[in-house]
């Protein structure tokens, strides 16, 4: 069976990516519509599939499409969403408009793809949760998840291609003696961490670090385990890391994590300290896998306690890809 796929974002930075993913995966495209704003729409885009006319995203007619990736702003994605549902269209919506929504399905297909059910609409977690999740689930399953502390370090990409951009053109302005502005980001991030993605939340949290909690309550269909996060935006491209900190119920030991590790599908261990191999987000762009590495004993929580690091293409298994295994799981 082939399917008629349209993508609303298609010249974004993640638009553009499920293009590729789903080349690369050899997906069953019948024919693939793209869409974008009305400023785009007209304009011929170069794909493995050849040239495509680019449609207005707001004349789009999904009673001719079988699947529709969203990969839009999320006041977009709640106008639409229902009209192309209703129209028997498949969802699948990379923004954060419904992923709190107790009847739209949250799904990394390698933990929980028994929940999209027959669900047309269905949500693709954040970016960060997404890289944490598939090692955290792998570990939650054996040992048991008693605290979870998070602390990433973001790629400009988390803020689409204007915050890559901005990274490129403002780190020539720095070496050239120019003034160094910023619009995608509230402070340059040019030799710079900002502690602060998303709004900050009453509890003083930002929304970016909440989205953590909340996904991985409702992925793992465990809405009591204490979780923690902070995020923070780092001058790299592409690519998140996640230092994280576990306690667990069951006794840990770093060397059966690292068997259990190595096992599961879409992580790649990197863990040779020797050899100075560890995550990196170098080695882990655009790469399909999550890296995982320094995997140790952590020294607050003793053999119940594990500490260690990720590293996961932000654009692929944070959006692009974890979409495309979405609707892999629809065939």
């Amino acid at each position: 069976m082939s399917y008629k796929i349209g993508i609303m974002g298609a010249t974004g930075a993640v638009g553009r990516e499920i293009i590729e993913v789903l080349n690369n995966r050899k997906f069953p495209v019948e024919e693939l519509k793209l869409y974008a704003s009305q400023r785009s729409a007209g304009k011929v885009m170069e794909t493995p599939f050849g040239e495509i006319t680019i449609g207005n995203a707001e004349m789009a007619d999904y009673s001719e499409l079988d699947i529709a990736f969203f990969a839009i702003s999320g006041s977009w994605s709640k106008a639409n969403a229902r009209k192309a549902t209703d129209a028997g269209c498949h969802v699948i919506d990379n923004s954060s408009a419904f992923r709190y929504d107790d009847n739209v399905p949250l799904v990394v297909p390698e933990i929980n793809a028994h929940a999209i059910g027959d669900s047309k609409l269905i949500a693709n977690p954040n970016c960060t949760t997404a890289i944490a999740a598939i090692p955290l689930y792998t570990l939650h399953k054996e040992y048991g998840l008693k605290k979870v502390i998070i602390s990433t370090y973001q790629a400009t990409s988390g803020a689409g291609a204007a915050g890559m951009n901005e990274l490129i053109n403002e780190t020539k302005n720095y070496l050239e003696d120019k003034e160094v502005n910023h619009e995608a980001f509230v402070h340059p991030i040019v030799f710079n961490t900002i502690p602060h993605i998303d709004s900050f939340q009453e509890n003083d949290y930002t929304r970016e670090e909440m989205k953590v909690v909340w996904e991985t309550h409702k992925i793992f269909e465990e809405p009591d385990i204490p979780i923690s996060c902070t995020c923070v935006r780092i001058p790299t491209l592409r690519v998140h890391g996640e230092s994280i900190v576990i306690e667990t119920e069951k006794p840990i030991s770093p060397n059966e994590s690292k068997k259990l590790l190595s096992s599961v599908e879409g992580v790649e261990l990197k863990d040779d300290i020797e050899n100075n191999v560890y995550p990196m987000p170098l080695t882990a762009t655009q790469k399909c896998d999550v890296e995982v590495g320094r995997i140790r004993q952590n020294i607050v929580f003793g053999d119940h306690g594990l500490e260690f690091f990720v590293c996961g293409d932000q654009i692929l298994k944070g959006a692009a890809l974890n979409a495309v295994q979405i609707a892999e799981k629809l065939e």
